[in-house]
């Protein structure tokens, strides 16, 4: 084993590979100076427009780098759109940042959610104690901090970096994501489900054999953990409107291993929903194949049907826990849309 003999070398790696951080981002700033003196390593953004801060250390990493991200973060929390745009602009010497971020995750960019929440993700050597103890605290208190600590391995002349994460990478995903933006804002206890319609999954199986689901990447599918049974959810397709809501019945299993009641007996769910692909090819592989949650409908109308309004809340998340006040608005409209709701 061996170290990096400065932190721009472990910059240029991620830079050339950004996959070394996460399959789940997209590099979008470097070196870029805050207000107030500091400069931030790397700037990310994730498939729902939130950003990823993430600071670089080689060594050990002293508690005053887990204080030095958080006043990074309080820049990057102020980010307006535009100034996002003109990171990603500099860095990108000139694209587009709309048609970048749709090219990488397939859906468009939406300026209402672009960097309205954010995480805190420190790359470094090893962790102290110290920064051990603050970053877990932290965490355990919904805020979405991380730490990634690597290793370098010399092999002939090339350096090898491996990758372990302090916490759950899941946590501070869901704690991007439920963090309160607005203070005072509690969460109603109602779920918000994307449902991802197209090629990779049909609603029409989902309401024929009652389940929701997503894959293609952990960041899709990850959230699906946050449903317990009896959970109730309301289903928004992105581009459409809300279709249906249901109660979870069931926990969240991968493709491999979900099976759907037939005339025949249990079946596979590849072998009977035959409306869309569900990353059949990537059955097998834990972080890229489809999973999913097994839903007892309450009331649901065809895509051509759905709810859609100024002013509904929407997400990328494939699951989350909303705490703004649209949301709370948003189910007490959709309560009238499906009367059925609390059968």
């Amino acid at each position: 084993m061996s170290s990096l003999v400065k932190e721009q070398l472990l910059e240029d790696m991620i830079i050339s590979d950004p996959r070394l951080l996460s399959d789940d981002w997209m590099l979008i700033g470097r070196q870029e100076d805050t207000s107030f003196g500091g400069r931030i390593d790397l700037l990310a953004i994730t498939p729902d427009g939130s950003l990823v801060l993430i600071e670089l250390k080689r060594d050990k990493t002293p508690r005053e780098i887990v204080a030095q991200a958080l006043d990074y973060a309080s820049w990057v929390a102020k980010l307006e759109p535009e100034k996002i745009v003109g990171i990603f602009h500099r860095f990108s010497n000139g694209k587009n940042l709309a048609a970048e971020f749709e090219h990488r995750f397939g859906a468009p960019l939406d300026e209402e959610s672009l960097n309205e929440k954010h995480q805190i993700i420190i790359v470094a050597a090893e962790l102290d104690d110290s920064s051990e103890r603050i970053v877990n605290y932290l965490s355990e208190r919904e805020i979405p901090i991380n730490v990634l600590c690597f290793q370098v391995f010399s092999l002939g002349g090339d350096q090898l970096l491996s990758r372990t994460w302090l916490r759950d990478p899941t946590e501070t995903q869901v704690n991007a994501s439920t963090s309160p933006s607005e203070p005072g804002e509690p969460w109603n206890g109602e779920f918000y489900c994307s449902f991802g319609q197209g090629p990779d999954r049909s609603w029409e199986d989902a309401v024929e054999f009652g389940f929701i689901c997503a894959g293609g990447a952990r960041w899709y599918s990850r959230t699906l953990g946050l449903l317990d049974v009896d959970s109730r959810v309301w289903v928004k397709i992105p581009g459409s409107g809300f279709v249906g809501v249901g109660r979870v019945i069931g926990q969240v299993q991968s493709a491999s291993t979900f099976k759907l009641e037939t005339p025949a007996g249990e079946l596979p769910v590849l072998d009977v929903a035959k409306r869309a692909g569900y990353h059949k090819a990537s059955e097998s592989d834990p972080d890229a194949c489809e999973y999913f949650v097994r839903i007892k409908w309450l009331e649901t109308v065809p895509i051509g049907k759905a709810i859609q309004e100024v002013g509904l809340f929407g997400n990328q998340n494939t699951v989350c826990k909303p705490t703004k006040a649209k949301w709370r608005s948003t189910v007490e409209r959709l309560k009238l849309a499906f009367p059925k709701y609390n059968e």
